[in-house]
């Protein structure tokens, strides 16, 4: 039998084991993710009740500081981080925004 084959083979398998492997860990973030914006809500809820603003540039300040100190400490780059916080955030104020209209009607 060919070495170069068996080489191929190994190979082939090692790659469908580490992409089952990132399948697993894609759904754990879909999961987080879910579990994340269902406090979001409830987050954008109380301040809507409250008429305290959708967005706090504080607290999003003070979590991109913390979360770029992870991601170094992970040896994840910051401003990957970064971007992926920047993306969430809004996509949690567009909801927050549109629960404080809702509650305006």
């Amino acid at each position: 039998m060919d070495p170069n084959t068996d080489d191929k083979t190994r190979a082939q398998q090692r790659l469908l084991e580490l992409r089952d492997s990132i399948d697993n860990i894609d759904a754990s973030l879909i999961h987080l993710l879910a579990e994340r914006f269902k406090l979001t809500e409830k987050v954008g809820e109380l301040k809507a009740d409250h008429g305290l603003p959708p967005a706090d540039e504080s607290r999003e300040a003070r979590q991109v500081a913390r979360l770029r100190v992870l991601a170094e400490e992970s040896h994840l780059d910051p401003e990957f981080a970064e971007k992926f916080l920047a993306f969430t955030v809004a996509e949690v104020i567009r909801r927050h925004e549109r629960i404080a209209e809702s509650r305006e009607r």
